[in-house]
């Protein structure tokens, strides 16, 4: 498909452009408790304030839910995802966020959450988890090796605190987005919720943003000195005419844009596939107008996920599509 042919699904848009994604560094955690609900207070606690690598630190979010039977000590759990931009700021973004957030909430334990032998991500390193924690302890501390693994046991006042030394990391891809450009921000948000259910019912990904959007999506820069990001101005609605970047017509309304980290680009590829087919079931006629991306003209992240390359496969499913 050239890029000035006009592909629309559902009536809306999908623009001749594409997401530009860089490489960061990540881990997945297991956190088990007691009940279901204990462990979600640990990992929605460990996920806070971590939206932006740019003022955050890392990108974290939950990735799932898993049952009894899926976790290392059988008992309910949640499965986490932390993205930094470097080894060792993950690392320590791990040990502050389970020092602060896990080992302190009452009945859990952690262990890491990537397998060598299964991970479709290049191995990166190992990052402290017990190995930083146990010292907690102040000596009380007790280490237990089950076969090649060791875990430390930290008495607390519930009983012990159960964390595995350390846990693997690997490298990955942050930063594929969908931008939603919608005639208000009533089909904005429709759109935007759908998208994100259909991206969470996938493994390996995560929509850092509160509820998986963002509203104050930006551009590398400012006019003020020392200010590293602002505005994206091209696709604020209330600057339609004004900035000479703009991208909106008038119609424009309202946008909104997800952001997608991913443990692989495959799995960001799919994400946002899956993303713009939940998004495009809201169509033009109930007010979603285009799907766009944001890039830096390709020169600052190899990774490059083009959106009419993703959408071919779903134009062609969909009835009222045509390329």
């Amino acid at each position: 498909m050239s890029d000035t042919a006009t592909l629309t699904i559902n009536g809306t848009t999908i623009d001749a452009t594409f997401a530009e994604a860089f490489p960061m560094k990540a881990t997945r955690l297991v956190i088990t408790a007691h009940t279901p609900a204990w462990a979600m207070h640990a990992a929605t606690s460990l996920t806070g304030f971590a939206t932006s690598v740019i003022g955050c630190g890392c990108e974290a979010g939950i990735e799932a839910t898993l049952s009894a039977d899926a976790t290392p000590d059988g008992r309910p759990g949640v499965a986490v995802l932390l993205f930094a931009v470097s080894s060792k700021e993950l690392a320590k973004q791990i040990e502050r966020r389970v020092g602060q957030c896990v080992l302190t909430c009452p009945t859990t334990a952690v262990y890491g959450g990537i397998f060598a032998e299964t991970s479709r991500a290049p191995l990166s390193d190992r990052a402290p988890l017990g190995a930083a924690l146990r010292f907690f302890g102040d000596g009380w501390q007790i280490s237990k090796m089950l076969g090649t693994t060791r875990y430390w046991r930290v008495p607390v006042m519930d009983g012990e605190f159960v964390c595995e030394e350390s846990a693997l990391t690997v490298k990955a891809v942050g930063g594929g987005n969908l931008i939603l450009l919608a005639r208000h921000i009533d089909a904005a948000l429709a759109a935007a919720e759908a998208a994100v259910a259909a991206m969470r019912r996938l493994p390996n990904v995560i929509m850092p943003f509160p509820g998986g959007v963002v509203r104050s999506g930006s551009k590398v820069g400012s006019k003020y000195k020392g200010a590293s990001a602002s505005t994206n101005d091209a696709f604020c609605p209330t600057l339609t005419g004004l900035s000479a970047r703009s991208e909106l017509s008038a119609e424009v309304g309202s946008v909104l844009e997800i952001v997608i980290d991913g443990l692989t680009d495959a799995d960001v590829s799919a994400a946002m596939t899956a993303g713009m087919a939940a998004a495009t079931g809201i169509g033009r006629a109930a007010g979603l107008l285009r799907i766009s991306a944001g890039n830096y003209g390709g020169k600052l992240g190899p990774y490059h996920f083009h959106l009419r390359e993703l959408a071919a496969g779903l134009a062609a499913d969909l009835d009222g599509s045509h390329a």
